[in-house]
């Protein structure tokens, strides 16, 4: 009798054991359906806005050559006397990226250098959220400090117009070290200590080991940091656009104002041009230009990780 139900028991056990395992396997299963389907709408969102970019982007250039588009410099669509060579609006993105890059990338990276060779590490508990705190700031409060503040005090040094790319280039910079800085810091400290150590004990300084041993191992994920960096000074609207104004000018000088392919696009976005116009779709053309910039830097940064990464066993 006892042999009996202990068999039962067991029986009971092994039938609730493989109803568990059913159960867990079913639950894995929809677990796997929802974050595939999650990314599968993350493709599909991403897919649909090219797609609708390219679309009127084909339409606007059934109207407009590429020639005229590529090789005339001067971007007036909303005048009398339309041109549409967008030089103007690529001058513009790039002084100011460039302006943003000279002051973000010695920040950046001197910042990931005392963070991670020099500072304590209670003093790096304390500095880092403070440096990336800047990446939380609304970037339309870094485009009228830009105006109201700094355009004001660097107009008592040097002249400069109202709105101007220096300013928007400065705040952008700013806005831009915490991504540089904290990429450069994550590659630094992923540099093995025992490179540091070997240096140490072949009587290198610190400093030396700094720029002949950790820098370089770290090369690839610096490069990485600054081209997302560029990506994302292209890629700004609201700085540029308060601080920099309206103007598309094919210029390098940093006192004028300038108008980039962000600001133009927003400007169009106000509602001002009908939907379905030329006007409008100046707006498409300028976005899949910008599109494709953003996505060549991208693939430069990944190509660039790949290329010079070390790899330590």
């Amino acid at each position: 009798m006892q042999n009996r139900n202990s068999q039962d028991d067991s029986s009971f056990q092994f039938r609730q054991s493989l109803e568990k395992n059913a159960f867990e396997d079913i639950s894995e299963k929809i677990v796997a359906v929802i974050l595939f389907s999650c990314a599968l709408v993350s493709v599909l969102t991403t897919f649909g806005i090219v797609l609708i970019i390219f679309q009127e982007a084909f339409s606007f250039f059934q109207e407009v050559s590429f020639a005229e588009f590529f090789f005339d410099t001067k971007w007036t669509p909303l005048f009398a006397e339309r041109h549409f060579g967008v030089w103007p609006l690529i001058a513009g993105t790039f002084l100011t990226t460039a302006i943003a890059m000279a002051v973000a990338i010695p920040l950046g990276l001197s910042s990931a250098i005392y963070l991670s060779e020099y500072a304590q590490l209670k003093v790096t508990a304390i500095l880092r959220p403070a440096v990336e705190l800047l990446a939380g700031i609304p970037t339309v409060v870094y485009g009228y400090f830009a105006l109201l503040f700094l355009t004001p005090l660097l107009r008592n040094i040097i002249p400069l117009e109202i709105f101007n790319a220096l300013s928007a280039g400065l705040m952008m910079g700013v806005m831009i070290t915490p991504t540089v800085g904290s990429i450069s810091l994550d590659a630094i400290q992923a540099v093995p200590r025992s490179l540091r150590e070997g240096a140490s004990a072949l009587g290198i300084t610190k400093l030396e080991s700094i720029f002949k041993i950790v820098l370089p191992a770290a090369l690839s994920g610096i490069i990485a940091s600054i081209i997302l960096g560029i990506s994302r000074a292209v890629g700004e609207t609201m700085t540029v656009l308060i601080a920099a104004g309206q103007q598309p000018k094919l210029t390098i000088n940093f006192a004028e104002s300038v108008e980039t392919m962000t600001a133009y696009m927003a400007q169009i976005s106000g509602g001002d041009s009908p939907r379905g116009s030329l006007n409008f779709k100046t707006l498409y053309a300028v976005g899949a230009l910008l599109f494709l910039i953003t996505l060549a830097l991208n693939i430069v940064s990944y190509w660039i990780a790949n290329c010079f990464k070390e790899k330590y066993e």
